[in-house]
């Protein structure tokens, strides 16, 4: 997902798509070790959508700080 369309969302809808995410990358790592991953680069992509929605959130916080 792209920044800018993450940086439209309410904190409510980036923390839901973030359990979201989570669970997706827990199914994959479960897939991982039962058996082989059909698309491999969804870890990659998961983890950076995740990573994308930390700092999003952590932007805000600051923002509200001030």
């Amino acid at each position: 997902m792209k920044i800018k369309e993450l940086r439209n969302l309410s904190n409510e809808e980036l923390i839901q798509k973030e359990a979201g995410l989570k669970e997706e990358l827990h199914k994959l790592n479960g897939q991982r070790y039962g058996a082989r991953v059909e698309k491999p680069h969804l870890f990659k992509i998961c983890k950076r959508d995740i990573a994308r929605i930390k700092t999003i959130l952590k932007e805000a916080k600051i923002k509200d700080k001030k």
